[in-house]
């Protein structure tokens, strides 16, 4: 009796441990749909591949979908959702208006893994996948993508409006909104070298290339034509002049000569020992160190305040509730 006692309350205790911790960590696996759906993986790789061959660019504006789902209430795909006669959703957001892109692509996808498993793979699931498979895409790093997510059924236009970094932050400003999503400083720097491939709307860095000194004149003069004082806002040039379509540490070697393009790029290399200074230096001469920051970081990025289990759907069409 006695030692049925202990077994008992040792099981019990096992039992509250899970209650307490084993739900707070993201209950998420690698091999998620290793039977549910096998083929989900590759058709999601193959699709985005098809997707980069056809606009180099849409590699980008994967990745980027990813990221501004995760920081705006966690990566639930929430971003997807359109507005509806009674929802707003947050693509309208400031951050995203006339900005985000690729969610045909992601429509696509989803049509997709749809056909092969009805149900069964979330659309927060494939934007993480979709994230991954584009850096590789493009020549970056690959990393383990752990799945299980479940869709919101929900949105925050005022979420997105406000926790989405802007282009025009100070590094004091980088950090901390990094910081409010458990980042540190280094992983920013890594994250901020997503820079690397993608376009720039004229808008968000028109002001620096006239009104800023700590930037090299040669590139700022070329971005002008481009970019008038008056309009044309929604004219883009690329985010990294020296390979815009390849993943790599150009970026990082592209600030150290003052040839970021945002505001905010810049102000991760001042060249007067501002306090990631090193760090850039450190990636720009190591593309090794940086991809594995960088992968370290998305997938710490992409177990953001996630749901499982019977939280959340599965939604069918990833642009509406079920």
């Amino acid at each position: 009796m006695h030692i049925t006692s202990k077994m008992y309350i040792s099981k019990l205790q096992w039992c509250c441990f899970w209650i307490l911790f084993g739900v707070t960590s993201a209950q998420l696996s690698s091999n998620f749909y290793s039977s549910s759906c096998p083929n989900a993986l590759s058709t999601i790789q193959s699709a985005v591949q098809s997707a980069v061959n056809n606009e180099s660019r849409m590699g980008a504006s994967l990745l980027r979908l990813h990221f501004h789902d995760c920081f705006v209430n966690g990566c639930d795909a929430s971003v997807l959702l359109d507005d509806t006669a009674n929802f707003t959703g947050e693509k309208t957001a400031g951050p995203n208006l006339n900005s985000l892109r690729g969610f045909e692509v992601i429509d696509n996808i989803k049509s997709q893994v749809e056909n092969i498993c009805p149900s069964v793979v979330s659309c927060a699931d494939i934007l993480a996948v979709a994230a991954r498979d584009s850096v590789v895409a493009l020549g970056g790093p690959n990393w383990t993508v752990a799945l299980g997510r479940r869709d919101s059924t929900t949105a925050s236009l005022s979420a997105a409006s406000s926790n989405i970094p802007t282009p025009t932050l100070n590094l004091s400003g980088l950090i901390t909104s990094f910081s409010n999503h458990g980042f540190t400083t280094q992983e920013m720097v890594a994250l901020s070298g997503a820079h690397t491939i993608g376009q720039a709307r004229c808008t968000s860095f028109r002001t620096r290339i006239y009104n800023e000194t700590n930037i090299n004149s040669t590139l700022a003069t070329s971005l002008r034509t481009n970019c008038p004082s008056n309009g044309g806002d929604n004219n883009t040039s690329p985010l990294d002049a020296t390979s815009p379509t390849t993943f790599d540490n150009a970026y990082f070697t592209n600030l150290m000569s003052l040839k970021g393009l945002l505001h905010s790029d810049q102000q991760l290399f001042s060249g007067a020992g501002g306090s990631t200074d090193s760090q850039v230096s450190s990636y720009s001469s190591s593309s090794s160190t940086f991809f594995t920051d960088f992968a370290n970081a998305m997938v710490k990025m992409g177990n953001l305040s996630v749901l499982t289990g019977s939280s959340g759907q599965i939604r069918t069409n990833c642009r509406k509730t079920n």
